[in-house]
Parts: structure tokens; sequence; C-alpha cells
């Protein structure tokens, strides 16, 4: 077995690596830090991951393992990170079920990193690791902002408002409505409902504004002013209040939705 030894030149990109607090790196920061062409840059990462000392996410994109692993091979590092990367400085922000979990707004671990961005992406699988890309058009990409998500890194994440936008919109990328109502019952307390309801009606898609106007009124979480708002964009067609379910139940004309979960099944995962 390849014993996780470091000569001077790895030694060094592994220390100014760390000095730059980038983990993860690409093959131009190998020929910048140690001042090699491109082809002794591709031949030198090759030797790193030969040798345990990097990981390869994907072609061109490494990090570094951390030494404390002992043996081991396959790292991932933090997965918002690797996201951030995959983007490779295009717009982008974490968002969905990966921001719900960020934001505390899960009882349950989410196991691919969901991305919204403007560009058009196929999903990917490193290390056993997905991630999704969820295209959201240009006059979309707000409600977002740098976090920290570890000591030395941030990301772009929605803020909580457009956490709860954006599982309106697409509840698939988060379990469903009832796992995006649960979250919005979790951070009552921070949510900013007057944000929210700009969002939703700033967004301007009806099925979103029907889902948000009915959990707030069920969860009495705004008052009838800010409800009004919401119920006078509505238009005369019915939305699902879950599309990943059967289109059945009853018709609630007050929000033009055909509600096909149950409000108490909605009172209940608030109980759990």
């Amino acid at each position: 077995m390849t014993t996780k030894t470091l000569g001077r030149e790895a030694a060094g990109l592994v220390v100014a690596l760390h000095e730059r607090g980038t983990p993860v790196f690409r093959l131009a920061d190998v020929e910048a830090l140690a001042g090699l062409s491109s082809a002794s840059a591709r031949s030198f990462a090759r030797t790193l991951v030969d040798r345990g000392v990097a990981a390869r996410l994907t072609p061109g994109l490494f990090v570094l393992v951390p030494f404390e692993l002992g043996a081991a091979r396959e790292y991932l590092g933090e997965p918002l990170v690797v996201a951030r990367e995959l983007m490779a400085g295009n717009d982008y922000y974490v968002s969905h079920g990966s921001a719900m979990e960020h934001h505390r707004m899960l009882t349950q671990p989410q196991f691919d990193v969901v991305v919204s961005t403007p560009s058009q992406r196929r999903a990917l699988t490193i290390m056993g690791s997905g991630f999704r890309f969820v295209r959201c058009p240009r006059r979309w990409m707000w409600g977002y902002g740098p976090v920290w998500v570890t000591k030395r890194e941030r990301v772009a994440v929605s803020d909580l408002e457009r956490t709860i936008i954006d599982g309106l919109r697409l509840p698939v990328y988060c379990g469903g409505v009832s796992e995006v109502a649960k979250g919005l019952w979790l951070r009552r307390v921070d949510i900013d409902v007057a944000r929210l309801i700009d969002y939703a009606v700033r967004l301007d898609v009806g099925a979103v504004v029907r889902r948000l106007g009915f959990l707030l009124e069920l969860y009495e979480m705004a008052d009838p002013a800010r409800l009004d708002r919401l119920r006078d964009t509505l238009t005369a067609t019915y939305a699902l209040l879950d599309p990943l379910l059967p289109a059945e139940g009853r018709h609630l004309r007050r929000w033009r939705l055909r509600l096909n979960l149950a409000p108490d099944e909605l009172r209940a995962v608030i109980a759990t």
C-alpha cells in the first residue's frame, strides 16, 4: 500500500492550500502555487491522489484528505463547499432540502445536496453523495447570501423565507409539502412573515401563493390583512396542495386548492 508521504513540493502545496483555507482545489491552483506547467500539474495531482494526500472529486477538481484519516483514500469534505466549487464561479445558491437542513428545519438528514442555478446542469454522484441542480431563472435569483459552513468557508444559501418559498414551488426537492410545513413551524419564531409574503408575491407563482396562504392560515401565523394580500393575487384555477400526491380530495375555494393532503395531517406533523 502506498504511504501518505510528502515530498518538498507536495508539502509546500498542501501548506499553501491550508493557508488559503481552501482544501478543495483545481489543477489551475496546482499550476499557480507550485509553479508547474499544465502537464506537470496533472501529473503532480495524480501523484497526490495515488499517495492518498488528495482525493479526486471530478476531472480537475480535488480535495485534500486530512492526515488524521490515516490510510483513507475516499474523502468528500464539506458537501456544501464541494457544491460551491462544482459551480466554478457561476451563479448559484444551496436551496430546498439542503437549505432546510442548514437552517435546522428538518428532522431527517438529507443525502443529496440541492443547488439552484440559472444554468442547466446534470445531477452528479460523488463518493456516494448526490448533487442535484434545480434550474432557477435569473430573474428569481434573490433571497440568498453567504453563510459560514466551516470555520473558513462560506457558501451561498437561501435565507429562511426563500427556503420556504422554494420548497412550496418544488416540494419534490424537500420531501413533500408536509416537510416544508414542518420546517415552517419549526422556525416560526425566526421567520419574517411579511418578507415571506413579499417573496411569494414577487415570485408570482400561483401554486406557491395558494400553498403559503393556506399554511399561514392553518398555523395562525398571519393576520387577515396579510392573508388578504395573498388572496388578492389568486386566479380562478385550482392547484394541488401537494403535487407529489394523487389528485384527490376536496376543493377549498378560499385558497383555490385541492386538498390532497388533509389539514389534520398537517396539524399532526407539527405535533410530533
